[in-house]
């Protein structure tokens, strides 16, 4: 394992080639940058969800992350022994594939705090990190594997069911298990059509298959939901990648089987339901008449929601500005567990 200056400087270095790459559009003509495009391009093949698009989005919001601005400020929070283990472990990394580099977060906290990383991908996202790395001094740190043996700690992250699973066979380890969890709006009604606008970003963003995607929006009881179709025809071409239509052509099927009420403009479901959880392609929605009732009922819930979009701040729930789920910083945690933290504690 290198010292933690080479791997800080191996990860800001990964951090300026990839703003050159999406600077460029992927036309850059370095082998890097060729090597990376076509895994790109292979990752877009591959996955139906990992659209051009999105997966330029991911690398983008990545190099901003990876910059020397972002990399400090995170690594300045902690003592610098969190970065220099006496005793460094290997640490079992299972990643989802839901959306495009998911998993990098995790990655890079057991990399550039001393651990050595043991990398089971997603079949569904196995491209792009491995890319990333090609011919980075932090390369020879990391083992790409398909089963994980051997490990003193574990990373994994999955759905309720996966999660048991998990805990079965991971339980005996130091661990940290991540489940599902959504992602919700809450509106007080003097949002501009800016604000409603950003709010789509972070519905539509990787077509609503991440933790951070809104998947149900708190309204005041006369809020107008035509303002929110109206804001929201900027992301109409979402309907144009097949399983997101497949997606929103179902549920919406069933829906006028079963009689139930909702509302829809050709690209998204509005329902009235008091679930978080929804399939792609609907957004659920509750009216309150007081808000502070909404706020302590996310309170009571906060295990099961990742962050809450918002232009209003309430204690220490996981608060962003609208337009903001999907651009977490670095220590912006899932689950809100501190995974240096977590990592720093490994005896």
């Amino acid at each position: 394992m290198q010292k933690f200056e080479n791997r800080f400087k191996a990860w800001r270095s990964i951090g300026d080639k990839l703003a050159d790459f999406v600077e460029s559009n992927g036309q850059s003509d370095d082998e890097w940058s060729q090597h990376l495009l076509q895994k790109v391009n292979k990752a877009v093949h591959h996955n139906g969800w990992f659209e051009r698009a999105e997966v330029m989005h991911a690398l983008k919001e990545w190099s901003t992350a990876l910059s020397e601005e972002s990399l400090s400020a995170w690594v300045a929070r902690y003592p610098e022994t969190h970065f220099n283990p006496t005793s460094p472990k290997k640490v079992g990394l299972v990643m989802a594939g839901n959306i495009p580099l998911v998993g990098f977060h995790d990655l890079l906290t057991v990399h550039l705090t001393g651990h050595q990383p043991l990398v089971k991908l997603s079949s569904d996202d196995n491209q792009l990190l491995p890319a990333l790395l090609h011919v980075s001094e932090n390369e020879e740190d990391i083992q790409w594997v398909e089963r994980l043996n051997d490990m003193e700690a574990v990373i994994a992250t999955g759905s309720d069911n996966t999660a048991r699973y998990f805990e079965h066979y991971f339980g005996k380890y130091p661990n940290i298990i991540r489940k599902n969890r959504k992602s919700v709006a809450v509106l007080n009604g003097d949002e501009s059509e800016e604000d409603l606008a950003a709010l789509g970003e972070d519905v539509f963003r990787y077509f609503g298959m991440g933790c951070r995607s809104i998947s149900k929006i708190y309204l005041p009881e006369d809020f107008d939901l035509d303002r929110i179709f109206g804001a929201w025809m900027p992301y109409q071409d979402a309907v144009q990648n097949h399983k997101y239509a497949n997606n929103y052509d179902y549920h919406r099927a069933i829906l006028m089987l079963d009689r139930k009420p909702f509302l829809e403009n050709g690209f998204v479901i509005l329902r009235e339901h008091e679930q978080m959880s929804t399939p792609v392609g609907t957004v659920h929605y509750e009216r309150y008449k007081n808000v502070n009732d909404v706020w302590k009922s996310l309170a009571a819930s906060q295990d099961g929601i990742q962050c809450i979009a918002s232009k209003s701040k309430q204690g220490d729930l996981p608060v962003v500005a609208l337009g903001n789920t999907q651009s977490p910083a670095l220590w912006d945690y899932a689950d809100g567990l501190d995974t240096v933290e977590f990592l720093a504690g490994l005896h």
